[in-house]
């Protein structure tokens, strides 16, 4: 079972999200093609309710330690109550350009 698909499944059961995607944004990266490296999730839950940015993502890396142990190097966690979704038009902003590493650029 691929990373992200793993990430899914256990973020489908824990949080009963009644939106959710989990994104592979490895593309965008200098990395291996097919790799699960960079991740990106936007999970709409009403398990966030009453809790601060920082107790929700420490929630969803509890529950994806193995991952974030192995293949993950980078995730993005947009995480949003119901109608803090609605509010926001059911949108997130997207990922920004790498600025990292390449293989393709040249030393002066």
């Amino acid at each position: 079972m691929s990373a992200c698909t793993k990430i899914e499944s256990v973020l489908k059961e824990s949080l009963d999200p009644s939106h959710l995607e989990v994104i592979n944004e490895s593309f965008m990266h200098n990395v291996e093609p097919g790799a699960e490296s960079h991740v990106r999730v936007i999970a709409v839950s009403e398990v966030f309710e009453g809790l601060n940015l920082v107790k929700r993502h420490q929630a969803i890396y509890k529950l994806i330690e193995e991952e974030l142990a192995g293949p993950i190097h980078a995730i993005t966690l947009h995480t949003f109550t119901a109608g803090e979704w609605e509010e926001r038009n059911e949108e997130t902003h997207a990922s920004p350009e790498c600025e990292g590493g390449s293989s393709q650029e040249s030393s002066d």
